[in-house]
């Protein structure tokens, strides 16, 4: 942390788990400096907006990737993508909804929502850490996003 040129991903993620292995996956990548790892849905929200236990954090500096779960608790990563999307200050944030859930409905209401890609977790363990390193390469490096 504290370098300028800290890449910043926000994971909202509530298992354990798929969170540990995403945040293995993207430090052995090298294409993640700082990621901050948030267990539901207010949390994210808060954290993204500066208020409540965040309310010291400085919002000007964006993250680069938010990794979105969909089943989350207090407020459903539908929720908190839709209001990533209404907030002006983060709308243009990549949001990545990786998720469990295969079902058309929510894939196409997080696309309607506005999300960048929509990908289900594999179960395989290797798939898994392939396919979050492959979504960190291009969101990471290669996309580009205004900076406001």
């Amino acid at each position: 942390m504290g370098l300028t040129n800290d890449v910043q991903v926000v994971l909202v993620e509530d298992s354990v788990d798929d969170a540990e292995l995403t945040m293995r996956s993207l430090k052995n990548s090298n294409f993640a400096n700082e990621i901050t790892w948030l267990k539901d849905g207010e949390d994210a929200i808060n954290y993204l907006q500066g208020k409540g236990k965040y309310a010291d954090r400085d919002i000007t500096i964006k993250p680069k990737l938010i990794l979105l779960d969909l089943k989350l608790p207090k407020l459903s990563g539908i929720q908190v993508l839709e209001r990533i999307k209404k907030d002006k200050n983060l709308d243009k944030i990549p949001v990545v909804v990786m998720t469990s859930s295969k079902e058309n409905s929510d894939l196409k209401r997080c696309y309607e929502l506005g999300a960048n890609s929509y990908v289900v977790k594999p179960i395989n363990f290797s798939k898994f850490m392939e396919v979050t390193k492959e979504i960190s390469m291009y969101w990471v490096l290669i996309n580009q996003i205004p900076n406001s």
